[in-house]
């Protein structure tokens, strides 16, 4: 018990990693745009067929 003064000491801040860059071709980037669309049609076609909580319960 002679080192109690470093037991709850808070731990230094670590630096953030940067992000990572990624290029991508015109037609990579139009394809990736049509599957994130394409996405969203099915997903509000998806809640529309799903039963309407009256109440907000499960």
């Amino acid at each position: 018990m002679s080192d109690s003064s470093n037991t709850f000491k808070k731990a230094p801040k670590r630096k953030g990693d940067k992000g990572r860059r990624v290029t991508l071709s015109p037609e990579m980037k139009q394809a990736y745009a049509d599957l994130i669309t394409k996405r969203g049609e099915e997903e509000e076609t998806y809640k529309r067929h799903l039963p309407q909580n009256e109440s907000g319960k499960r």
